[in-house]
């Protein structure tokens, strides 16, 4: 009887140095790797993902706009905000006394955008 090999096991049991030692040398470092990590972990936070698509569209709002726009408590956006901009991933301006909240930069419209974009795609 033959035997039926796995779909994601090798059909060797050699691996091509070549392409090991060219990806290898491509990878991010394992501090990269963590600080990665940490962003997706801050992103994958359904009311912090709500909040930074609120910004995404709106350009930028406080937080009581953001309380509205999410349905949830100012205590709960206040905590997610000091996070997300603690993170870099939000900037903050005051005006008088209110503090109005935006995306930090292009990065975090363009990462915002194509995971959009990736789950409408599937």
């Amino acid at each position: 009887m033959e035997a039926v090999a796995r779909l994601d096991a090798c059909t060797t049991v050699e691996p091509d140095e070549a392409r090991v030692a060219a990806t290898r040398d491509r990878l991010v470092t394992p501090e990269e790797a963590a600080r990665l990590a940490e962003l997706f972990r801050l992103l994958g936070d359904p009311t912090r993902a709500q909040l930074l698509y609120a910004l995404l569209e709106a350009g930028e709002l406080c937080v009581c706009d953001l309380t509205e726009t999410v349905d949830v408590s100012d205590t709960a956006v206040s905590h997610a905000l000091r996070l997300l901009r603690t993170a870099g991933i939000v900037a903050s301006r005051r005006s008088g006394r209110m503090i109005y909240y935006r995306l930090a930069d292009a990065h975090v419209r363009m990462l915002l955008d194509l995971s959009r974009e990736h789950l409408r795609h599937g």
